[in-house]
């Protein structure tokens, strides 16, 4: 972060952000700059303003450390939940929240106002490249999903990398959904009815998780931009590598400080497009972003899914970028973006419920 950035407290870049977002469209384009195309593609304005604006408090990942790497999610978060109330009026409400101990692996449980017991659950896993993100970095997401979806929501805070490496990670997203389903009735939750979500590097543990599963087995995945190939560097990482939040050379140091050993990039663990078998995953929602160097395995891995007879909606969004999910706070479009995977998650899980009413036949 900029020196600049550094020196000003969060209420005043959340005004900023507030005040940019707020100017008739000419100005905001002319703050933006000219049009960006790329691929076909049009990079949304809101999209292009945000990363303008993001350019000014700047960041160097040359000489970034997993500590000053933290401090800065931190740092954006903490203006971006000040413009949220500024923008969008308060921290989303109408949801009961708690810490939780997942066997080991914190968590923080969201339980929606007034909503009925035995409802679906939403085991989440949060993005940040293995080496970032927490709870507080995906609470208003979370927050989100649960209001808009009518479904309790479990967060898991898995160990990060480098303290913890590959695959750590994966291990623990494995254990909270695994005593999920062992607390389900203590969550007032239907233990046939947990879906599995993340985005991002969360969106991966998802599916590993949902790979990996034992007799009972999520319903539903929700994934936002997952990364889901590291043995290979495809097209979208070349054209959508620098200036769209998710550089090509960001991904690369999570991955070297995740899974250092070149062989784990291959493991399905990892690299969960590499299993050969995918046919046993949940019908799935998988959101891409236009302008995100991981788009291309996203969509890999939803083509395979299809392939392989799973149930898959695919969702490019192309004048986005990495990372929308959890911008709720400025700008229409990333909202926008994220209620639509909301309505996926209810059809998803109204589906499930639909199948258990569905007599076996002899």
């Amino acid at each position: 972060m900029s020196k600049l950035a550094e020196s000003l407290p969060p209420r005043v870049l959340a005004g900023a952000l507030r005040f940019a977002f707020g100017l008739p469209a000419p100005l905001r384009r002319l703050i933006a700059g000219p049009p960006i195309t790329l691929d076909g593609q049009e990079l949304h304005p809101e999209a292009q303003l945000l990363l303008k604006l993001q350019q000014i408090g700047g960041e160097d990942w040359r000489t970034s450390t997993p500590a000053a790497n933290r401090a800065a999610l931190a740092a954006n978060r903490a203006a971006l939940a000040r413009s949220t109330r500024l923008v969008c009026g308060p921290v989303i409400g109408g949801v009961a929240v708690r810490p939780l101990d997942l066997d080991g692996v914190p968590g923080r449980f969201y339980e929606p106002t007034s909503l009925a017991a035995g409802s679906p659950l939403l085991v989440f896993y949060h993005g940040g490249g293995w080496v970032s993100g927490d709870l507080d970095s995906h609470d208003n997401l979370c927050r989100f999903l649960a209001v808009e979806a009518g479904v309790r929501v479990l967060s898991a805070d898995y160990r990060l990398a480098p303290e913890h490496p590959f695959p750590a990670a994966a291990d623990d997203a494995q254990t909270a959904f695994e005593w999920a389903v062992a607390h389900a009735d203590e969550l007032k939750a239907d233990r046939d009815r947990i879906a599995l979500g993340g985005d991002s590097a969360g969106g991966n543990l998802a599916a590993v998780t949902a790979l990996h599963a034992g007799a009972v087995k999520p319903v539903f995945l929700l994934l936002f931009y997952p990364a889901v190939d590291a043995s290979v560097r495809r097209r979208s990482r070349e054209l959508f590598g620098d200036g769209f939040f998710l550089t090509d050379e960001k991904m690369d140091w999570f991955l070297d400080h995740y899974a250092p050993s070149r062989e784990a990039h291959s493991d399905p663990r990892l690299s969960v497009l590499l299993a050969e078998d995918l046919s046993g995953l949940p019908p799935t929602y998988l959101a891409t972003a236009g302008f995100d160097p991981l788009r291309d395995e996203g969509e890999a891995f939803a083509g395979k899914l299809a392939r392989q007879g799973v149930p898959v909606v695919l969702r490019r969004h192309p004048g986005l970028f990495h990372g929308y999910a959890n911008i709720l706070g400025v700008g229409g479009v990333f909202r926008e973006a994220v209620a639509e995977a909301v309505g996926a998650l209810r059809t998803g899980l109204a589906l499930a419920n639909a199948r258990q009413d569905v007599p076996e036949t002899a």
